[in-house]
């Protein structure tokens, strides 16, 4: 059986790992809809960017956002 220190780690550890989930989720939702409706439609770039992110969740948004928006938001301002 389990101690109410073990009961009180598994909780935690549940709560974290949601948590984390929900905030991952919401990030990526976040950064896709800024690809689809804020990225210019010059060639294949914005199809190619929305697939990474779709078939990458997580790490396919944080690449967007630390490499390609801040170079879209300095060239376009938006």
């Amino acid at each position: 059986m389990f101690d109410m220190f073990g009961m009180a780690v598994s909780f935690f550890l549940l709560i974290f790992v949601f948590g984390f989930g929900i905030i991952g989720t919401l990030f990526w939702l976040w950064m896709l809809i800024d690809c689809a409706t804020k990225e210019p439609s010059e060639g294949n770039d914005k199809l190619i960017w929305i697939i990474i992110i779709v078939f990458t969740h997580v790490l396919g948004a944080f690449v967007y956002f630390f490499i390609r928006r801040p170079k879209r938001i300095k060239e376009y301002g938006k």
